[in-house]
């Protein structure tokens, strides 16, 4: 196994862990259980950042820049459904 399919492995465990923190939020019964998962999911998504902001760097995620028409042809398309 390469390191790329490694890092692709742990990128979306982390991306698991954020759903099962974010679910434990909204569902939370008391604050302090919501705080905790909060905590827990604002710890999750700083590593998540970490993990996609190294498969990056290493040309491993890479990203497409987006014309600002087209960005602005989905912004209308959306704003008119609601």
């Amino acid at each position: 196994m390469q390191d790329k399919d490694l890092m692709e492995n742990i990128l979306l465990l982390e991306k698991g862990v954020c759903d099962l923190y974010m679910h434990g939020a909204i569902e939370s019964s008391t604050g302090s259980v919501h705080q905790a998962f909060s905590t827990a999911l604002n710890s999750s998504l700083s590593m998540q950042d970490s993990i996609y902001s190294k498969m990056s760097n290493k040309g491993w995620y890479p990203t497409e820049n987006v014309e600002p028409n087209k960005i602005d042809c989905v912004r209308q398309k959306f704003s008119a459904q609601q």
